[in-house]
């Protein structure tokens, strides 16, 4: 299933997508799409629907971020060779990991806001994992049973804040509308090979990223145990498992966005996102 939430921010409302794509509410079965909503119990009752009988949404709407009330939003820094020789550091023993305040989750063609002053914010398309089943301490051969299913995540970054202000990389990953996700939450039953998809981001129509979740170093049954030894994770969590080469900071010159810029970006079967991009008022 594709799941969409839409409407105005803090009111979106959860829906599905029919097989012409056109977008179908839920509002009647479920309140949002959050973590009381997408365990594997309810999912299995919404797949038992037939969206036809379902409410069409008409017109024109705001495409809402795919999940609400996200708990975490943790990141995994430097999850694949090539982005790691671009940016001049070595290939990690373990992940990197970091959190993204859950402040920076906008919609996914919401504006990106430019930080006052900042010269280095940065593009990165990334495959999130969404978690649907609480655990600790998950063995890797069972990380597929706690995963809902997968999103897009911009890991819209400011290099500056990131790398020359001290500390750790969430100041450079946590400001407003710095985590676009979406469109859809695609159910994990619908992406039978997590590791073969393909990922590409544009700047004003030039191509900036292109690659494969097949690249990573470190797959995602290993993230979801991995991750889950220093932390609980509970339904409604997102990991972002990281970006392929061609970010900003790893260009000759090394170039960042601009207000007025158009970025398109998506992951196989999981969707688009566009965003404009706006200086801070």
């Amino acid at each position: 299933m594709k799941l969409i939430r839409y409407g105005n921010k803090g009111f979106e409302k959860p829906g599905i997508i029919d097989e012409n794509g056109d977008v179908r509410d839920l509002s009647d079965f479920i309140a949002d799409i959050d973590g009381s909503t997408i365990t594997a119990d309810t999912l299995d009752r919404i797949r038992a629907l037939d969206p036809q009988s379902l409410p069409k949404i008409e017109g024109s709407f705001r495409v809402g971020p795919c999940v609400g009330q996200v708990g975490k939003f943790v990141c995994v820094g430097l999850n694949y060779a090539d982005h790691a020789a671009e940016s001049n550091l070595p290939i990690p023993v373990e992940p990197i990991v970091f959190q993204k305040a859950t402040s920076s989750i906008c919609g996914p063609n919401d504006d990106v806001t430019i930080p006052p002053g900042s010269e280095k914010t940065d593009w990165e398309v990334e495959l999130g994992i969404v978690i649907g089943k609480s655990g600790s301490h998950i063995k890797e051969a069972d990380a597929f049973d706690h995963i809902a299913g997968y999103c897009v995540v911009h890991d819209v970054s400011e290099r500056s804040y990131q790398n020359e202000r001290g500390g750790q990389w969430t100041k450079g990953k946590s400001y407003d509308t710095f985590g676009p996700i979406g469109p859809w939450l695609v159910t994990a039953d619908e992406v039978p090979d997590v590791h073969n998809l393909r990922l590409w981001l544009t700047v004003d129509g030039a191509e900036r990223q292109a690659g494969s979740t097949e690249t990573m170093i470190f797959s995602v049954p290993f993230l979801v145990d991995y991750i889950s030894q220093f932390m609980s994770l509970q339904p409604g969590d997102i990991i972002s498992t990281g970006t392929p080469p061609g970010v900003g900071m790893g260009m000759k010159p090394p170039t960042f966005l601009r207000a007025g810029q158009t970025v398109r970006l998506g992951i196989q079967g999981l969707g688009e996102q566009e965003q404009r991009t706006v200086m801070a008022g």
